[in-house]
């Protein structure tokens, strides 16, 4: 939700809340239905078994198969509006992922963890990455989708490789190299919604094999999935383009030099604030107080229920951002080392409008956001690979100058304070409209890094892999927090850790690899804007990991499965308080563990079959905070679930290519994906919580018998499910009630491709 207004008089707050006072067996049977398999939706190997993927995840090139690690990798022919088209639509491919935007901020879960703050500067616990550099807003980590090889994701911490922000795990996005032969391809899709997508790409030689060129580009836009019924206009509608281009020198035989830059754009009505009703009374809503209404009193009137995909605010979402960045990698491999530089800024600004109070009211309910972020890395890493042994070193700074800004105008603030006994009753009631509550400031974040890694061959089968990392982060805040006075929220402070990892990894056959892992894992402290709040601290965490990865019938049947056990400690949970600020704090901690198994096959040439499911416990074990159900008092919150964590989740299906003699080939998908309930807080309550539910996707793409062009007719929650991806509990000022994001409806299209 954003900051909301810090009224610090708890008088004030108690005052308004007085006034306001399966189906799982059923989906695993429906489970052997087809879905396209992310990671094999590739050519296949000459035997017809299942492909394997090289990944970079681990600072070196290795097979999927080979990583002892718990990763995953959406290949190319996966990724496309009708499949795998954006970040969020991840969490259908890769397990114990979940992903739900949070007003036009990214927010990832892996394994139960990752971003529950909703304040200006918060970090996530997943990082993010394009091309090995880091993309630090989440906001920022929604653009960028197209034109890429593969996707990466490693669940579980990484502290050692990535070091920051990654106590969930890391995301890799890996774009398209240009090529020595001239090549490319073009798409168009249509949609519902009167959806347009345009993305193509070109590329070549220069100079032969020694310098080429690589030109990308997407346009995306739609009607919106939802409207205000107030104005009538389109909410959650979309209008972006973004391009990048790429250049790769090859000097010598052991030099490459991959520079590329990049530029997106978006100014549309997307990321809008759904109302999901009340919590702590009953329909009496803040805006009621001035005459206006709500979309649940509207539909109440009209004899009918509430479209939650629908707003009734007087206030129109505006989503207004863009960005560029310039990364540059330097590969030199003399003998058999590896050494490279990774150099990367990113500019980032967004300017995001939502209505607080969710009515047509205005009601000191509009929300501005700004946000404006320049980050630079510097990284280096060395690798050297024997029979015996491997060394990988590594070294790798990052700055981050980071502006943001939350207004809300303190239109009608006088009718509430008269209300409540704060304000004599003559007071008129525009007598503070002039005024705004205000959060302002910014924060330099300055961190280091040092890592090192060894792997030893112990005997022919048996590998010993150990490991840490030095990381130190200094942040600094300067700003101020107003609201009807003005007060100063500078502050700074630093951390450093050491966060080591050991694994033993022992490859029974030559298809079969067993692995037992344990690492630390450390995201630094936080600083947030303008804020009121003290430092946040760092949270840690210490896992354990035991795994298997196997295959057989000449590799046309592969299993994965891995068990972990994940101790955290400090977890940074944020919320909004009794005082209507929004807080972030440490909770004591949590402990996750869980169980993860993937299964996939070809049986007939042709038809690949994938099914994954999942277990995960994520509680925590030591937290005591203020229930607003409960007039914020002080509740025992052992025990209960974490935000974004399902019990159980399930995904099966697969995909089938039939030739068409000369004419070409059909390629038929399908997949049902199932999560269990989830909560979005920590308070387990009834109001803030998603319950199971499964979303259907569908495909048929023809392809010419050369590969030259393609038509492809796609479907995506075919059942048209309504799914509520974040909830947050609004400020006591707002009588606590819901607001929050959904998933996309029912989305059908038809994609041209032509590839040359």
């Amino acid at each position: 939700m954003g900051k909301h207004l810090g009224v610090s008089a708890d008088i004030l707050s108690s005052t308004l809340i007085n006034h306001r006072k399966s189906g799982l067996l059923a989906l695993l049977a429906a489970g052997t239905a087809m879905t396209a398999s992310p990671a094999l939706a590739q050519a296949q190997p000459e035997n017809d078994g299942l492909a394997d993927i090289v990944v970079t995840a681990t600072r070196s090139a290795e097979s999927l198969s080979k990583v002892a690690a718990s990763i995953s990798a959406v290949s190319e022919e996966a990724l496309g509006a009708g499949g795998i088209k954006d970040v969020a639509s991840l969490s259908s491919a890769i397990p114990n992922l979940s992903v739900g935007d949070q007003f036009g901020v990214n927010r990832i879960f892996i394994r139960g963890i990752g971003m529950t703050s909703i304040d200006l500067g918060a970090d996530g616990g997943v990082a993010f990455l394009q091309d090995g550099a880091q993309v630090a807003r989440p906001a920022a980590q929604l653009s960028g989708f197209y034109d890429l090889e593969r996707v990466e994701v490693l669940r579980g911490p990484q502290g050692t490789l990535y070091g920051r922000s990654a106590t969930a795990g890391a995301i890799n996005l890996i774009t398209k190299r240009p090529t020595a032969e001239l090549e490319g391809y073009a798409r168009g899709t249509y949609g519902n919604y009167n959806a347009v997508a345009l993305e193509g790409a070109v590329g070549g030689p220069i100079s032969g094999d020694k310098l080429m060129v690589r030109v990308a580009g997407k346009y995306d836009r739609r009607d919106g999935y939802g409207i205000n019924q107030f104005t009538g206009k389109d909410i959650d509608n979309r209008d972006a383009y973004a391009f990048r281009g790429t250049l790769l020198a090859k000097p010598s035989d052991d030099v490459e030099i991959l520079l590329s830059g990049e530029y997106f754009h978006e100014d549309d009505r997307n990321y809008a604030f759904h109302y999901f009703g009340p919590t702590v009374s009953p329909e009496n809503f803040l805006g009621s107080l001035v005459g206006g209404q709500s979309l649940f009193t509207v539909a109440a009137a009209a004899g009918k229920e509430p479209n939650l995909r629908d707003i009734y605010s007087d206030q129109e979402p505006l989503n207004r951002r863009h960005g560029y960045s310039f990364t540059g990698t330097i590969d030199w491999t003399p003998g058999d080392w590896d050494v490279k530089s990774i150099t990367s800024y990113r500019k980032f600004v967004r300017f995001n409008r939502d209505d607080l109070d969710a009515s047509n009211a205005n009601m000191f309910g509009q929300n501005n956001y700004d946000e404006d972020s320049k980050t630079f890395s510097q990284e280096f890493v060395a690798s050297y690979k024997s029979d015996k042994y491997d060394l990988l070193f590594g070294a790798m700074y990052f700055n981050e100058e980071l502006y943001g800004s939350v207004r809300v105008p303190l239109t009608n603030l006088a009718v509430l304070l008269k209300l409540a006994g704060q304000a004599p009753p003559a007071t008129p009631n525009n007598a503070f409209d002039g005024l705004n509550y205000q959060q302002l400031g910014t924060v330099n974040i300055n961190a280091l890094g040092f890592y090192a890694q060894g792997s030893y061959a112990l005997t022919d089968k048996l590998k010993l892999t150990a490991g840490g990392r030095f990381s130190y982060e200094k942040r600094k805040g300067e700003g101020s927090f107003d609201f009807l006075s003005s007060v100063s929220t500078d502050k700074a402070k630093s951390w450093n850790a050491f966060t080591p990892t050991v694994s033993l990894n022992y490859q029974a056959t030559d298809n079969t690899l067993l692995y037992a892992t344990v690492t630390r894992g450390f995201k630094s402290g936080v600083i947030n804007i303008g804020s009121r709040n003290d430092v946040i601290n760092p949270e840690y965490v210490w896992s354990y990991e035991i795994g298997l990865k196997t295959s057989t019938l000449d590799n046309k049947l592969q299993a994965n499965l891995a068990g972990f056990y994940m101790d955290y400690s400090d977890l940074q949970v944020g919320f909004v308080d009794a005082a209507s600020v929004v807080t972030t704090v440490n909770a004591a901690s949590a402990r996750n563990y869980g169980l993860e198994a993937e299964l996939r096959a070809r049986p007939a040439q042709g038809l690949t079959l994938e099914v994954f499911g999942t277990y995960l416990s994520a509680k925590y074990r030591k937290f005591t905070s203020g229930d607003y159900r409960q007039g914020f008092a002080q509740v025992n919150l052992a025990g209960k679930r974490l935000s974004n964590a399902p019990e159980f989740s399930f995904r099966a299906g697969g995909d089938y290519d039939l030739p068409l003699n000369m004419s070409g080939k059909l390629n038929l998908r399908a997949d049902v994906n199932w999560q269990g309930r989830v909560f979005f807080t920590e308070f387990n309550n009834a109001d803030a919580t998603q319950k199971g539910y499964a979303l259907m996707n569908a495909g048929l793409r023809y392809s010419s018998e050369d590969g030259r062009w393609s038509v492809d007719v796609w479907g995506r929650n075919l059942a048209d499910k309504l799914v509520v991806t974040n909830n947050i509990i609004t400020a006591p000022l707002f009588s606590s009630v819901r607001v929050g994001s959904v998933a996309p409806p029912r989305t059908v299209g038809v994609t041209l491709g032509v590839n040359f």
